[in-house]
């Protein structure tokens, strides 16, 4: 792995405040920070667009800017600019292979429409094994002391019948890195029959909660005795996974979802909780590939 950390650039308010995580970032870290700037220069067919030159300088412009404005701010801060021409989402795919993460801004539509990735963001969650953290313009104005994230905790969804380790892997890392206590969340459904019979009896319901909650502890106890400087707060609940971390996010200084790794182009690469949290959380939310 090529320690660094990457975050694309397009000029939006939602680009600049993940240009700034991402500096806090790397240096909670100690790794570089990449700032890349990704456009198709030509037109649709192929020729160079008659602005092309006017929108390279403005782009050069806007990383080299916004780079020394980072390095003003963290005199101890590596920072590297690199501006492409070509897809923006292949671009950031590319220049981030072995990278610790890829850091993009996502735009909000109001409080009631929640956020939109666009489909760079889309693209390069899609396409990318590495962690990839959306993070909302909002986010800088939180106040960070220091210069460093925000004193809040980490909030990790996990589905504890499918591999998890990947998520917790990262979570608690950020989580020891920010000195902060994580959430661990494991949403689960009540079996088809209850509501029938026998299943209607607490006593059943309390015999499923008491098996969830014990298997939760089996996946965390390894991570547990790891990071034995971490505090958890781990909570098994019934009910859906995405109304309850969206729930959770205001007090969160970062949500750890989940994405499935696909071999092949059919079917979701972006699954209903992780896709119902990025657009609905106001936190910086982490997404994870996994197999």
């Amino acid at each position: 792995m090529n320690d660094r950390i990457v975050a694309g650039l397009d000029g939006s308010a939602e680009s600049l405040a993940a240009a700034h995580w991402a500096a806090r970032e790397a240096l909670l870290r100690g790794v570089p920070l990449h700032l890349v700037h990704a456009e198709d220069w030509s037109s649709p067919r192929g020729f160079p667009a008659p602005t092309s030159d006017v929108r390279r300088h403005w782009a050069q412009a806007l990383v080299s800017e916004t780079a020394d404005e980072l390095r003003e701010s963290h005199p101890e801060l590596e920072v590297d600019v690199r501006s492409f021409d070509g897809r923006p989402a292949a671009e950031l795919v590319g220049v981030a292979a072995g990278a610790n993460m890829i850091v993009l801004g996502s735009r909000g539509l109001g409080t009631l429409t929640g956020f939109v990735l666009g489909s760079v963001g889309m693209a390069v969650i899609r396409e990318t094994v590495r962690p990839v953290v959306m993070v909302r313009a909002s986010e800088d104005a939180v106040p960070h002391p220091d210069g460093r994230h925000a004193a809040r905790e980490v909030l990790v969804g996990v589905d504890i019948s499918r591999p998890c380790d990947a998520l917790l892997a990262f979570a608690f890392e950020e989580a020891a890195r920010r000195a902060c206590t994580l959430h661990v969340l494991h949403s689960w459904s009540l079996p088809p029959l209850v509501g029938y019979g026998a299943a209607c009896d607490p006593r059943v319901h309390a015999q499923l909660e008491m098996s969830a909650e014990a298997s939760l502890r089996n996946v965390l106890a390894p991570w547990r005795a790891k990071h034995t400087d971490v505090g958890v707060i781990a909570r098994s609940s019934v009910g859906h996974a995405a109304t309850e971390l969206i729930g959770m996010a205001a007090e969160a200084g970062l949500i750890v979802v989940g994405r499935r790794i696909r071999r092949s182009s059919v079917g979701a690469h972006i699954g209903p909780v992780t896709h119902a949290v990025l657009h609905h959380s106001k936190a910086p939310v982490a997404v994870i590939a996994h197999e």
